[in-house]
């Protein structure tokens, strides 16, 4: 037997407003929302079905975004890498910039990847481009 991550929690103050960002982001759909909580991922499917096959199959799972009365106060301990597939680590952290996230320093260093927040301030990182012809180890 094991488990596999069907969803990863992201505490917020404003989950449709998150939602949205991290939607365009990551070309995620939303998949359930009320005044509390909204859940996204990937496009193509209904609900139902999307829900299912996250939970039967080793696909990336779903974001959660909960609403909390508390604000975010320091580094989080837990936190997504992003890899673009369709361009260049620089051009996406120019589109991730335009769509309201900033560059952060966490005491990362000169290393390879861009460390970011979200609008809320969740830190996050984009690796290395996927993308053909930018690909290398």
């Amino acid at each position: 037997m094991t488990s596999r991550i069907t969803e990863t929690s992201v505490d917020c103050a404003d989950p449709a407003g998150l939602a949205d960002f991290w939607c365009a982001a990551l070309g995620y759909v939303v998949v359930h929302a009320d005044d509390e909580l909204v859940e996204i991922g990937p496009p193509g499917r209904d609900d139902t079905e999307l829900l299912t096959t996250i939970r039967q199959a080793p696909v990336a799972g779903t974001l959660v975004f909960a609403r909390v009365p508390e604000a975010k106060t320091v580094k989080n301990r837990l936190h997504l890498d992003l890899s673009p597939i369709d361009c260049s680590q620089a051009a996406e952290v120019e589109r991730l910039e335009a769509l309201g996230a900033r560059r952060v320093d966490v005491g990362q260093g000169d290393v390879g990847w861009v460390v970011m927040a979200d609008p809320e301030g969740n830190e996050f990182c984009v690796l290395r481009s996927l993308a053909p012809g930018e690909f290398s180890l």
